[in-house]
């Protein structure tokens, strides 16, 4: 299949295909890992690590392959940018992006099955935070941030690049910018607070309202990401739900402030994080992308199969 084919395989799915969950909490806390600045992308320069990372995506994959769905395999390149290559001593942008590519297309060759497809998402996070806004960016000033990164990934040959955990309209707008200049369908995911709002104070519709003006309605779709369900599921109201195409929550009730004092896992309660998202579902018409974010593993996924997409379910 060609890069396109995944993608609008992904779109044309009557069902959501199943996503990994919270990797850097994983390999912090299940594989005991330090990964400073929260960046799992060096893991892929050592045996240890990239053993670690085949074991992760693995689990998911036989999680999709039980539901019946495709797998939506993200890269490890969340803080792969420049910023944050710079702040964590590192430069080589477009090689690590494009290593990271390159596992997760070994991965693809190594699992992938007619009935099972495997889309490549090059993950971009954002400039600084992915809780907290330190510096709010200008749309350009984030395209100029972002752009390295987007083209590698590009280059690399995914299907798809995703502004994760986006914390205000301007630098997502950015990205997009970045990966419209990049020719590579781009989608876009924002991190909201324990009200269900952006850490701006904006509501997710006005967010994506924002973005889809200044870029003429250019990504595939929206995501609502790291933040528990029951911090925004009572905000899913309105017109804009039928451009949410992905959810990716966290596994504990914490709020943001709380998580980044915490010293200890909290990974809620997997048989619940499951009923919350089946819960949810008949609100999203238009859902493509099941995942996890903070705290989240097999467990959570395994059961967001089991409630949502599984014969049973159905």
């Amino acid at each position: 299949m060609t890069k396109s084919d995944h993608l609008s395989k992904l779109l044309a799915a009557t069902r959501p295909w199943l996503a990994d969950g919270g990797l850097e909490t994983s390999m912090i806390y299940h594989e005991g890992f330090d990964l400073p600045g929260f960046a799992a992308y060096p893991l892929l320069d050592d045996a240890r690590g990239r053993a670690a990372l085949t074991r992760y995506y693995a689990g998911y994959v036989d999680l999709a392959a039980r539901a019946g769905t495709g797998f939506f395999c993200d890269t490890a390149t969340w803080r792969a940018n420049s910023a944050w290559m710079a702040r964590l001593g590192h430069s080589d942008v477009a090689g690590v992006n494009t290593r990271a590519v390159a596992f997760a297309q070994e991965l693809r060759d190594a699992y992938e099955t007619p009935l099972m497809p495997v889309l490549i998402n090059g993950a971009v996070g954002p400039s600084g935070d992915g809780y907290v806004i330190e510096e709010a960016l200008s749309a350009p000033a984030a395209e100029e941030v972002h752009s390295a990164q987007v083209q590698a990934l590009a280059e690399a040959g995914v299907d798809l690049v995703t502004a994760v955990t986006m914390t205000y309209p301007s630098e997502a707008i950015g990205v997009v910018r970045a990966a419209q200049a990049a020719g590579v369908p781009v989608a876009v995911s924002f991190t909201v607070e324990t009200d269900g709002r952006l850490p701006n104070g904006q509501g997710i519709g006005g967010a994506i309202a924002e973005v889809d003006i200044s870029t003429d309605g250019a990504p595939v779709y929206y995501m609502v990401n790291c933040a528990h369900p029951d911090h925004f599921s009572s905000a899913l109201s309105g017109g804009w739900l039928k451009r949410i195409g992905g959810l990716r929550a966290n596994a504990s009730r914490m709020s943001h402030a709380e998580l980044d004092v915490s010293e200890v896992l909290d990974d809620g309660d997997p048989a619940e994080y499951g009923r919350l998202h089946a819960a949810m579902m008949p609100l999203l018409p238009n859902l493509k992308v099941l995942g996890g974010c903070c705290g989240t593993d097999h467990r959570h996924l395994g059961a967001v199969g089991a409630c949502c997409l599984s014969a049973e379910a159905a």
